[in-house]
């Protein structure tokens, strides 16, 4: 369990700065789900891995602000990380559509008249 939320953050740490490398840790922090003390931990063990490096953020007027840019083995990282939780992620959907099915079954309803919390 504790594996799969350490990827799931690494995952979600690498798809924003992806996108956004000049974002500050507490902005990524918050973004992320995790504290500020965590993510520093989580940035520090990607750039031991080679899958971020850290480079200065020049147009930044504080000059000690970094940009976290994935490097090529992070791009690829982040694939597989993206692959692995698509693919987790489906499986939780395939399970829960099959309880919703069971529990409309054992109410008689059909799943196109339940409420607003049926998934499509």
């Amino acid at each position: 369990m504790r594996t799969k939320l350490q990827e799931d953050t690494h995952f979600r740490v690498l798809r924003l700065l992806q996108d956004n490398p000049e974002m500050s840790q507490r902005e990524l922090a918050k973004a992320a789900g995790v504290s500020v003390g965590g993510l520093h931990y989580v940035l520090n063990a990607l750039v031991e891995k080679g899958l971020v490096k850290l480079g200065n953020f020049t147009a930044a007027k504080d000059k000690r602000r970094y940009a976290y840019i994935l490097t090529t083995k992070g791009m690829a990282k982040k694939a597989a990380l993206t692959r692995a939780f698509l693919t987790r992620k489906m499986e939780e959907y395939e399970a829960l559509r099959a309880e919703i099915d069971a529990l409309n079954a054992e109410l008689g309803t059909d799943a196109s008249h339940t409420s607003e919390l049926t998934l499509k």
